[in-house]
């Protein structure tokens, strides 16, 4: 009998991906790529197609923003009424003191709570991306390799591949799959997921990869690993199974995915390559 076994792969989609020029569509390019994000995805790709038959469950989550977005550059001005530049941070105290202010007149105040509340919690400051994974947008769809896998898999297995939708909320940066970074009490797809959480808690092993390794791979992990340990025990991290060839760093972020990393592993995850993983897989389809 099988043992469950849960493939989730964070944001494999096309605005985070350094596709070669020549497969890109005409008038199309990824606007957040992120420096061996296509390669991961292959390698993805080819782990569900050479031993998805031995996962009982896979599990997507898909980037899906407004134009619109607190952190997207259409949403802020400089003091003089300039254009804010993709990458740049922008921290509470830097709102009070005017350096820089929403283009709407009327969202200042609510920014500001945003911001405060943001960094109280710890974990990020506000960042100003490229506008990305735009709803609807060739960029929002996911790799094309990845997806004619999980296709695959899903007439295989006659299954359903659970298909996660994060970040539709302009107010607040949604890097997790778990939770927003600051949820919205208005707004429940911004509150804890619990029932793609619930779908967790069979699992004997969970493995995770997808892009970006620094940021959503770091924040869906992290609250993983702390519903686990609240559910489960602490021992119950030891189901993560973090596949290090399969996820990068946002350029600039290369230690916060490390740090990550090794924070994981030394609570109790494990690292793996996807090659390391594929003769589990393969002896589970077997059972």
């Amino acid at each position: 009998m099988k043992r469950p076994l849960h493939l989730l792969v964070i944001d494999p989609q096309n605005d985070f991906c350094d596709l070669p020029a020549d497969s890109l569509p005409a008038g199309q390019a990824p606007t957040l790529p992120v420096p061996g994000a296509h390669q991961d995805m292959l390698r993805v790709a080819q782990l569900i197609g050479d031993a998805g038959a031995g996962l009982t469950q896979i599990s997507i989550t898909l980037d899906a923003h407004h134009r619109y977005d607190i952190a997207h550059p259409t949403f802020w001005r400089t003091s003089d009424g300039g254009p804010v530049a993709p990458f740049t941070e922008i921290s509470a105290q830097a709102l009070r003191d005017g350096r820089y202010r929403p283009a709407a007149p009327d969202a200042g105040a609510r920014a500001q709570a945003y911001l405060d509340a943001l960094e109280q919690a710890g974990r990020y400051q506000l960042m100003v991306w490229p506008v990305h994974c735009e709803i609807g947008s060739w960029g929002q769809n996911v790799h094309g390799a990845v997806r004619a896998a999980y296709n695959a898999w899903e007439v295989a297995q006659l299954q359903v591949v659970a298909k996660l939708s994060k970040g539709s909320n302009p107010w607040t940066e949604h890097y997790s799959a778990v939770m927003a970074e600051v949820p919205d009490p208005q707004d429940p797809a911004t509150q804890q997921n619990t029932d793609f959480l619930a779908t967790l808690l069979p699992a004997q092993q969970i493995y995770i990869c997808g892009e970006a390794g620094s940021h959503c791979v770091k924040a869906s992990t992290e609250h993983i690993a702390d519903y686990l340990t609240q559910q489960q025990g602490a021992h119950a991290v030891r189901k993560l199974v973090l596949l290090t060839d399969c996820m990068s760093p946002v350029t600039g972020f290369e230690e916060q995915q490390r740090g990550f990393l090794a924070a994981m592993q030394a609570r109790g995850a494990r690292l793996a390559t996807a090659a390391e993983v594929a003769p589990e897989l393969r002896a589970n389809a077997a059972a």
